[in-house]
């Protein structure tokens, strides 16, 4: 799934020649990270970037990803960790960790808010997972800013543990079997 048409827009995978010279969210790390560090980070291979983009070439919304994984040191004690994958993983070998792949990044221009554009990055990326068996990854991850976890738990992210629940930014994932019953 290279790229996918929605409302007079395309998602496709940031381009090596396609720089962003202009972007606002309203959020001077989330603008200065596409604009001027997104490729850096896919030519390194740190992050891979999609963009929401107008049939006019405007981006509208982005989202960055890279590997991760849950396991038991995302927990306070092993017992946490056996709880979150007995739930999972009821019969399989047991591993000390699960293979995600992480939402670094995700912006919507600012004049774009409110039309469900993150929704559909996220719903991209899933469907993408789903489909491309290159690797496996069981689990989308994200460290969402405590003003952000509402969008995320209405995307069906639930929070991984209850430790962080006073910080910054919570640990979220998505399980992707969810999608599959």
């Amino acid at each position: 799934m290279d790229t996918l048409q929605h409302n007079n827009h395309t998602v496709r995978k940031l381009r090596k020649t396609s720089a962003v010279a202009s972007f606002d969210c309203g959020d001077n790390d989330l603008n200065d990270f596409i604009s001027n560090e997104s490729l850096d980070y896919q030519k390194a291979r740190l992050s891979v970037t999609y963009i929401y983009e107008s049939d006019l070439g405007h981006v509208d919304g982005y989202i960055s990803l890279a590997n991760d994984r849950i396991s038991l040191s995302d927990f306070e004690n092993k017992t946490d960790f056996n709880r979150f994958r007995k739930k999972r993983f009821p019969n399989a070998k047991r591993i000390k960790s699960y293979p995600a792949v992480k939402i670094c990044r995700l912006a919507v221009s600012r004049q774009m808010k409110g039309q469900s554009i993150g929704s559909h990055l996220i719903d991209y990326i899933k469907t993408m997972y789903l489909t491309n068996t290159t690797a496996g990854c069981r689990f989308i991850t994200v460290d969402a800013y405590r003003d952000a976890i509402p969008f995320y738990e209405k995307n069906g992210f639930v929070a991984l543990n209850t430790d962080d629940e006073d910080d910054v930014t919570r640990v979220l994932y998505f399980d992707l079997m969810d999608l599959e019953d």
